[in-house]
């Protein structure tokens, strides 16, 4: 199974809108992806650090499961600079062009380091 950045992205989003402290813990829907999909992105975030999550794969019947849980410290962190849609599609376009791929850490670092140059100007 491919990792797909724009899934994760959306996959922290939707943590974010929940109100409960502990996070939606329940299967996330996203229009135009699988349960699986889903899930599978859910625990690759889980493995960076960005969200606490549940393995809930031996629950139930479904298979495999992961269930997200709330945002970490970092996933916070990752949000807010990946929360403007020009600035990721560019940042991606930019990653994936010089870097021939997208990384996480290599995108993260160019999200950070396109909001540092714009509150500190070129050359800081």
């Amino acid at each position: 199974m491919k990792r797909d950045m724009d899934l994760a992205r959306q996959v922290i989003f939707e943590i974010e809108k929940c109100d409960d402290p502990w996070g939606p813990n329940r299967e996330l829907v996203i229009e135009g992806y699988s349960k699986q999909d889903i899930s599978y992105h859910v625990k690759l975030l889980y493995q960076a650090g960005l969200i606490e999550a549940q393995d809930a794969s031996s629950m139930g019947p479904g298979g495999f499961c992961w269930f997200a849980g709330s945002l970490t410290w970092e996933g916070h962190e990752f949000l807010e600079a990946a929360r403007d849609d020009t600035r990721w599609n560019k940042t991606k376009k930019f990653v994936t062009e010089k870097a021939g791929g997208l990384g996480f850490e290599v995108l993260k670092f160019a999200l950070t380091q396109g909001i540092k140059s714009q509150l500190l100007g070129p050359g800081s």
